[in-house]
């Protein structure tokens, strides 16, 4: 072999392992040809409550002096109770807050409710129907005939941290974004759902597919992802229930907008219009902060004793005549 031989097949050799090295160099599923910044992970946990309370009526952003001693007393009022206030408490109970993920700090734009409009930072009322059927909804979960009764979330089958929109909770917070050629993929921690958002054009499933977190497309606008989700189902659920979940059905259109603020702040926004449901149009905003990670599975069914023992206990009740028999 000659030594001219020898140098090209070094240098293709070398060119080779380059092209091999810069997919792992820039983090496993990156697309290289994808804007930058948004892979890794997120947490999306904060003190900044999801609608705005009362004292705070017209003031849509805090000082920062003001933010800290809101921070301040989230976090006294977070505090793990004392054993005599404990003893007093006559429900089962609920996770200790070494378990919980309350969040420490305001969104980083200061802003006082993550709902930006209507000004005044509140949900907008649903409609008579929407109404009756969150009541109708409520009244099955306190006292369940069956597993369909029980919250979509202990029937894990929907949590509001997967949305869409994505709101945070107070444990596991936490989002996975990778992307693609084609596509902007969500993974949620909790309830392990994974949002793809194909980017290659392509219009909405047909009316008649219904999903769980609807049909995601989107696309580019300068830096900023923006995404269209329509085709939501008629879960029979929704409505008050899953953490926190607000109301929604089958009208659901949802925007939803990403942008980073700087490389570890991302900007998510959100425009809800569900005329069945609601009975105005409203908007929301929070920043996420990248995180080390990892990202744990979330195994929801699996030692999920928790609904089949709920069940029994009401069965029980019934028996001993302590609530009125399941209808």
């Amino acid at each position: 072999m000659t030594s001219v031989t020898r140098r090209l097949l070094f240098l293709f050799g070398f060119l080779a392992a380059l092209h091999l090295v810069r997919p792992f160099a820039a983090g496993r599923g990156t697309n290289l040809d994808a804007h930058p910044g948004f892979d890794g992970i997120w947490n999306s946990a904060t003190v900044t409550p999801l609608e705005r309370p009362p004292q705070w009526k017209d003031k849509a952003f805090f000082t920062p002096e003001e933010a800290a001693e809101w921070e301040r007393q989230v976090a006294d009022r977070n505090e793990e109770p004392s054993p005599e206030a404990a003893s007093k408490s006559t429900g089962t109970g609920t996770y200790n807050t070494v378990y919980r993920e309350f969040g420490t700090r305001t969104v980083k734009t200061l802003r006082t409710s993550i709902v930006t409009d209507p000004p005044d930072g509140r949900i907008p009322a649903l409609t008579p129907a929407a109404a009756d059927a969150k009541r109708r909804r409520v009244d099955a979960m306190r006292d369940p005939a069956n597993a369909e009764d029980t919250g979509l979330q202990d029937q894990c089958l929907a949590f509001l941290t997967a949305g869409p929109p994505m709101l945070p909770y107070s444990y596991n917070s936490n989002y996975q974004i990778m992307q693609t050629k084609d596509a902007f993929v969500v993974h949620a921690e909790m309830i392990h759902d994974a949002r793809i958002i194909h980017l290659d054009g392509r219009p909405h499933l047909p009316p008649a597919l219904r999903l769980w977190m609807g049909d995601s497309v989107g696309h580019w606008a300068g830096d900023t992802l923006v995404v269209d989700t329509t085709n939501f189902n008629d879960s029979g659920g929704f409505y008050g229930e899953a953490g926190g979940n607000f109301g929604w059905d089958r009208n659901l259109h949802l925007v939803e907008r990403f942008t980073l603020l700087d490389a570890d702040t991302l900007l998510y926004r959100f425009e809800i219009d569900d005329p069945t449901a609601f009975t105005q149009p409203w908007k929301g905003e929070l920043t996420m902060a990248r995180s080390a990670g990892p990202i744990y599975e979330f195994a929801c069914h699996e030692g999920n004793y928790a609904l089949s023992n709920m069940l029994r206990g009401y069965r029980a009740s019934e028996r001993r005549g302590a609530i009125p028999a399941a209808r």
